[in-house]
């Protein structure tokens, strides 16, 4: 099958195009046919090797983080899915590959595909959904009542994480250029900061949850938001002990209560 594979790890190595093996479902597997696949961040992390401590691929490596397609074998155990059905899937990490023309997928990852959904924009869901959702929800534990911000709220986690907060009752605040503003506000974002004007750690205070998409300096200053004993979620990049040693925050806090 044609696919698109890292064999080096580097920015400057880039990805190819070449002919793999077709994947061999397990008996918990949904073997699909990719008629669609998004492009996310994570995946350009991986191939510059962000992730290669924590996330020992072996290459040749094919990328691709989530999916939209058709069943075409199911494994012994499967009892959700059949041939010809239409799904959207993000494969576990450990099994990656959507950047292909076909790949296995274990059960628990799949989903039937909205029917009002193309395979294009059912594709660029997964990824950023589960991450919105595992942000707000299950880290971030949002209750009504609560405040939130959400760093760059129109980007793909961005857009799904202001719906997901103002659906659990909290007060959204949100980082974006001007160009978007309606756009967030159309989600439900109800503090808009234009970032390339104002400085949202000089605007607001008292957050209980703030998620951060961008690193570096913007996490930083994201501390200053917070009030005592709120949680910072982070999913820009790897666990940074840096980062805690610089600020005087626990390791632990950085990587195991920060990330996603």
């Amino acid at each position: 099958m044609k696919a698109f594979v890292v064999d080096r790890y580097g920015r400057k190595n880039g990805i190819r195009a070449a002919d793999m093996p077709p994947p061999e479902p397990r008996e918990d597997d949904v073997l699909i046919q990719i008629h669609a696949a998004s492009v996310n961040p994570l995946d350009s992390k991986i191939r510059d090797g962000e992730f290669k401590l924590v996330l020992p691929y072996r290459l040749p490596l094919i990328l691709g983080n989530d999916l939209a397609g058709v069943v075409v074998r199911v494994g012994s155990r499967v009892r959700q899915f059949k041939p010809g059905d239409e799904v959207y899937a993000r494969p576990h990490k450990d099994r990656i590959g959507t950047f292909a023309e076909f790949i296995a997928v274990k059960e628990d990852g799949v989903a039937l595909k909205p029917t009002t959904l193309t395979m294009e924009e059912a594709a660029s869901i997964p990824l950023v959904g589960l991450t919105a959702w595992q942000a707000m929800i299950e880290k971030g534990q949002l209750r009504k009542g609560q405040k939130v911000l959400i760093h760059a709220g129109s980007g793909g986690v961005g857009t799904f994480a202001i719906q997901l907060a103002k659906h659990a009752g909290a007060t959204v605040a949100t980082t974006t250029s001007a160009r978007n503003i309606e756009l967030v506000k159309s989600l439900g974002a109800d503090v808009v900061i234009d970032y390339k004007k104002d400085d949202f750690s000089l605007i607001l205070k008292d957050y209980d949850v703030v998620l951060d998409t961008q690193g570096g300096n913007t996490l930083e200053k994201s501390l200053r938001v917070l009030k005592p004993r709120g949680k910072l979620i982070g999913i820009a990049g790897p666990p940074d002990p840096d980062f805690a040693k610089e600020t005087g925050a626990s390791w632990f806090l950085k990587t195991a209560i920060g990330r996603v």
